[in-house]
């Protein structure tokens, strides 16, 4: 991946630490005794399909805005907007929760608990070496802008 130097100098795709941590995590029930939530399949899809909709719908609705922004989507490209309505008048980061989301349905779908346990550290990870670094690149680049945003909007919700 090609990181502008105007960007937050994120060095790779954040979805793909999502998907190889789910897939860590799937790939590992087949070799430990905890393989099961224990409970029916049909709770599980009840509970794994709305969550796995509300993050596919918050992922679509904040890329959808970036596009009609003419910002860009990919951290690795310069920011040229400051996104403030739709998901993101509830939380600064809408694609990385509806990521969350999309990964915690699809684990508990799949009946994932090793999966599942694992998200916390996906959500510590994107913090620590994506959310951080686009937080410092949009306060440099926009300035008072961003930080009366920041001010307003809570980081997750």
């Amino acid at each position: 991946m090609t990181v502008e130097p105007d960007s937050a100098g994120v060095r790779f795709p954040p979805p793909l630490v999502y998907l190889v941590a789910l897939l860590v995590g799937l790939t590992a029930e087949r070799f430990v005794t905890l393989r099961s939530f224990g409970v029916d399949w049909w709770l599980l899809i009840a509970t794994g399909a709305p969550l796995f909709i509300a993050g596919t719908t918050m992922m679509l609705a904040a890329t959808g805005l970036f596009r009609r922004l003419g910002t860009n989507v990919r951290p690795s490209q310069p920011a040229t907007k400051i996104a403030t309505t739709g998901p993101y008048r509830w939380t600064r980061n809408p694609m990385y929760l509806g990521m969350a989301l999309i990964y915690a349905g699809l684990a508990i779908g799949f009946d994932g608990p090793i999966a599942f346990a694992l998200l916390p550290l996906v959500l510590i990870a994107i913090q620590a070496r994506v959310i951080a670094r686009e937080e410092r690149y949009l306060e440099a680049k926009f300035g008072d802008d961003y930080r009366r945003y920041r001010a307003k909007v809570r980081r997750w919700l």
